[in-house]
């Protein structure tokens, strides 16, 4: 199992529970929130998988191409990029149903409906080459199933925004906060092995297309939770940082060009998706312009002038949403700059590269599995006991270290293993399709990804400035993964080009000892970070165990 779905999802550490006694544990327990946490939970994790690496095994029995796999492994983007429009979540009420149920409540059932409803659609157009005709209408059958795909990944990434929501906001104390968080990752960690393991051994019985319609009757369960909850309070605004009154220091023009290269982008984006998926990236003189130069365009129409600026008129009810999200979003990181000085873009760096190496590997590993010969059973059945039981062990280890030598410490270790594990990829390739050496495989690669998720999050926690704890740990979670989901989408064009004068397992070794490569440069960034002298910092104290 990787540690992509649990990043983009993985809740703040739970603060411990005070030692007041049992009877106030089983007192909480027994509240009806913490059941519906539960299978919350076990709903926010149903989706990841089935647009990540479980899709790869899919689509590769189908023969498409590992190119393909990989660009279209971007719709996992939505999960980095969810603190975009979690203000739209968090201020208004979701359509049809924010009136009758309240704004989480709406948006958990309209999210949950979407996300199935897309599901049963990936199940019925299948990862297939060719044309599909839709009310008359001609489109690449390909095409259409990774538009359900993002369907599928922008609910479900808006799913947990508002769980998240539901989850702070519906705790009475610290106390009862640590109980749900848990509650809630149990459920999670419950979604993820039927997702990465169950879901195998159905596709060998019923079929992938089946076995998806499954999946999405099992978000059924969020829906009984959303139904089954209670609507919390509403919460005091905070006091905005935009005045409602007074100058903007925006003008018109600012915002015009502000809205312009939102429309470029989306654009963009679309544009970079059609060319991956559709073209193979086959990047000539006719696309390559229109892929370089709008980052560029962007840049410069969101650029803040250095002089003063004539006041908006028409454009200030339009000025002041975006300037207070600008605000939220950015001042977070303003003052992770202040606080952690010179090294914090050293610490950012080292966070963004740690987990490259797993992300970059994540959409090959099913359809190496495939390529190799291990039927879907096995992988399934050695998934859900060997390789749960080896992340159990990890997870438990790095807890145990974070506590004996230190966030860190554990840091250090975990930019070893973590990479480290990739080799055991390569020498499986090497080796063919032997049952005990995938089991070994499996143990190493969960045991070691388990071990590196656990130390990041805890580097990641200690990090957080007073003040900003749920918006810098969500900013800085995002920034970990962006550079890792880019990236990934490459990974079967990689193997393609290595493939050329060799053989394709012979490719995917190389191609996993490159992968191994790329964690170095986290290493050596944990190693500079390491010589940081403490001035106060319990980050850099814990060094020192």
């Amino acid at each position: 199992m990787t540690s992509e779905a649990a990043a983009t999802t993985q809740p703040e550490a739970p603060v411990k529970p005070s030692q007041s006694g049992w009877r106030l544990v089983m007192a909480n327990l027994r509240q009806p929130k913490v059941l519906v946490m539960l299978l919350l939970g076990f709903s926010s994790g149903i989706p990841i998988y089935l647009v990540g690496n479980t899709l790869g095994y899919w689509m590769r029995e189908n023969a498409i191409e590992l190119s393909t796999i990989g660009f279209l492994s971007w719709v996992g983007l939505a999960y980095s990029l969810k603190f975009l429009w979690a203000p739209l979540v968090d201020k208004t009420n979701a359509p049809l149903f924010g009136r009758w149920l309240g704004r989480r409540r709406g948006w958990m059932l309209l999210s949950q409906l979407v996300a199935a409803a897309a599901l049963v659609g990936m199940a019925l157009v299948q990862p297939r080459e060719g044309q599909l005709v839709l009310a008359g209408v001609v489109l690449d059958q390909l095409l259409v199933f990774g538009a359900l795909a993002l369907v599928v990944a922008v609910a479900s990434a808006t799913q947990d925004i508002v769980i998240d929501a539901w989850r702070i906001e519906s705790a009475d104390n610290s106390e009862q906060q640590g109980l749900l968080t848990s509650t809630s990752a149990l459920g999670y960690r419950a979604a993820l092995l039927v997702t990465d393991s169950l879901i195998l051994i159905f596709a060998a019985h019923i079929g992938w297309s089946m076995s998806y319609e499954v999946m999405a009757a099992l978000l059924g369960v969020g829906v009984v939770a959303a139904l089954a909850a209670r609507e919390p309070k509403p919460q005091a605004a905070p006091v905005a940082v935009v005045a409602d009154h007074g100058p903007l220091g925006v003008s018109d023009a600012m915002v015009v060009r502000w809205l312009l290269a939102g429309v470029i982008g989306v654009a963009w984006l679309v544009y970079a998706l059609m060319v991956g998926i559709r073209d193979d990236l086959s990047v000539s003189w006719t696309n390559a312009p229109w892929l370089a130069l709008p980052p560029l365009l962007l840049w410069w129409l969101t650029r803040w002038p250095t002089g003063p600026v004539a006041e908006a008129t028409w454009s200030r009810p339009l000025a002041r949403p975006v300037l207070r999200t600008r605000d939220a979003v950015i001042e977070p990181f303003a003052a992770f700059f202040r606080q952690h000085g010179r090294w914090a873009l050293i610490m950012l760096l080292a966070i963004s590269l740690y987990r490259l190496p797993d992300f970059v590997l994540g959409p090959m590993a099913n359809p190496f599995y495939a390529d190799l010969g291990i039927d879907k059973e096995t992988v399934g059945y050695v998934r859900g006991t060997f390789g749960l039981v080896a992340t159990i062990l990890g997870i438990a280890a790095a807890g145990l270290s974070a506590m004996r030598f230190g966030a860190f410490a554990t840091l250090l270790a975990g930019a070893v293993l973590g990479p480290g594990s990739n080799l055991a990829f390569s020498y499986l390739a090497l080796h063919g399709a032997d049952a005990g050496v995938f089991t070994a495989v499996m143990a190493i690669d969960n045991f070691c990804s388990g071990f590196a998720g656990v130390a990041l999050i805890a580097y990641m926690s200690s990090l957080i400035s007073a003040g900003y704890t749920a918006t810098q740990y969500a900013l800085l979670s995002s920034f970990y993964a962006l550079p890792g989901k880019v990236l990934k989408g490459f990974s079967g064009a990689t193997i393609e080009h290595l493939e050329a004068g060799r053989g394709l397992l012979e490719a995917y070794s190389l191609f996993f000892v490159g992968t191994a490569l790329i964690g170095l440069p986290a290493l050596l960034l944990c190693l500079v970070l390491a010589m940081r002298k403490p001035d106060g910092d319990p980050v850099a104290g814990a060094v020192r165990g």
